[in-house]
């Protein structure tokens, strides 16, 4: 009987059994990662981009430094800090000057970065970094406002401008930052600020019946894309939804418990779980492009997103934002991730896949904000920073709450005519799939 191996690939816990069969005996090897999932993705990331992430100043590499400080913070592993200054200091000068970033655009995108600068401050008392947050906030007080304080998302002249609108995108470029700053310096306006930061954009861009956020609100409503009476875009898209609920959970690490404004936030958390509970994939546990629309042609379940209302959601119950049983949301979105958007590679680095590359409104050429545009116009990436950030972010959480996967018993034997008889104990809370692959005669060939 000719020499038969086989590969099996436990999507949940990367569990690998290979057996091989010859003749009449059958040898099992079995190896589980134990490694965590944030953990995996942070050292994936960080091989493929050695040395620093990017040389680049914007919200891309922001996001994805940040999980990586929530890890540095969980592990203690020096590798992780250097890796965050390595990257912020191949952008920021000796003099704290931010190479690419321009004051007179006043967009809302170039504040998130900045984030870091407090941990670097803070660890090194370099004045640069002192230098950078001053710079950012300084941004804020002149950035323009509608007519009832919410910051404009950009007013560019030179590139294209975007004047009257907020987009949820802002809410997280900004806001986790100016509530930092609000508490490291006892700036009570900007923790203010803050509250009207969010409640702006929730009054205006909430839609009753959903309690979903539409992507952006122009004031002025003399954008194309603008509904003639809200205001509003035309559509809830998910990753818009998902900055606005990491914004939301962020910014109240920075509150004292007694501030009037936390309540506020609170409610805002308590209202879009609620609404995100409703539009999870009750198959997948993932979320969609657009989010309620789930199933409808092209719509597609989008990684990012995902991730971002995972990572939202289990802050929000482990700190008592939300309720416990919302939990069941989280297990099942993780499950999702871990199922739909995870790959594997042969060097046991891992993947993210399916991100929507980006997504906008207005500008040059023109967005519509239209279903077509988020499910045909835009394209999808991998290892898209504004996903796998967000993922080591929801993975901690996750392993914050003690949520562990025992292997998978699996065994083998060869039945009496001759064929191979696999068998195995799911007791993962998951249980939704995994892969066998077969090779013959070690030809590196497995087949599915």
């Amino acid at each position: 009987m000719k020499n038969i191996i086989y590969f099996i690939l436990y999507a949940f816990c990367t569990s690998q059994i290979i057996f091989s069969q010859s003749n009449n005996e059958i040898k099992i090897s079995e190896s589980y990662s134990t490694t965590p999932w944030s953990v995996r993705m942070a050292d994936s990331e960080i091989k493929r981009r050695p040395g620093y992430y990017v040389n680049d100043w914007n919200y891309v590499p922001g996001t994805f430094l940040k999980g990586v400080e929530l890890l540095w913070r969980r592990t203690g592993s020096d590798n992780y800090y250097q890796y965050i200054k390595s990257s912020f200091d191949k952008v920021v000068g000796s003099d704290g000057s931010i190479s690419g970033y321009r004051y007179d655009r006043h967009s809302l995108d170039e504040i998130n970065e900045g984030r870091l600068a407090f941990l670097l401050y803070k660890e090194t008392s370099q004045a640069k970094y002192k230098i950078v947050i001053d710079t950012l906030r300084s941004q804020l007080r002149t950035q323009p406002r509608t007519y009832d304080g919410g910051f404009w998302h950009r007013d560019d002249k030179n590139a294209g401008t975007y004047p009257h609108q907020m987009w949820l995108d802002g809410l997280y470029m900004a806001n986790p930052f100016y509530a930092e700053y609000g508490k490291t310096f006892a700036d009570t306006f900007a923790l203010s600020d803050v509250v009207t930061q969010l409640t702006v954009m929730e009054k205006h861009a909430r839609d009753s019946v959903t309690g979903l956020l539409y992507h952006g609100w122009d004031e002025s409503k003399t954008q194309a894309w603008a509904d003639p009476v809200t205001g509003c875009s035309p559509c809830f898209w998910g990753r818009g939804d998902g900055w606005y609920a990491m914004a939301a959970v962020d910014v109240l690490d920075y509150f004292p418990a007694d501030h009037p404004g936390r309540t506020k936030i609170i409610a805002i958390i308590k209202r879009l779980a609620e609404a995100l509970k409703k539009v999870q994939d009750p198959q997948s546990g993932t979320w969609w492009q657009v989010l309620d629309m789930g199933g409808r042609e092209d719509n597609y379940h989008e990684s990012s997103a995902s991730c971002m209302f995972v990572y939202a959601l289990a802050k929000a119950v482990r700190l008592g934002y939300i309720d416990k049983s919302y939990w069941d949301v989280v297990k099942k979105g993780y499950a999702g991730i871990l199922n739909e958007f995870i790959t594997v590679n042969r060097d046991s680095t891992i993947n993210l896949i399916q991100t929507c590359a980006g997504a906008g409104l207005g500008g040059n050429p023109y967005r519509s904000g239209t279903y077509d545009y988020y499910v045909n116009q835009t394209s999808i990436s991998i290892n898209d920073g504004k996903a796998t950030g967000p993922f080591i972010m929801a993975s901690l959480e996750v392993e914050k709450a003690g949520l562990v996967v025992p292997p998978l018993n699996f065994a083998a034997k060869l039945s009496q005519a001759g064929n191979v008889v696999l068998t195995w104990k799911d007791r993962s809370f998951n249980a939704v799939s995994f892969i066998i692959e077969r090779e013959k005669e070690s030809k590196q060939d497995f087949k599915e």
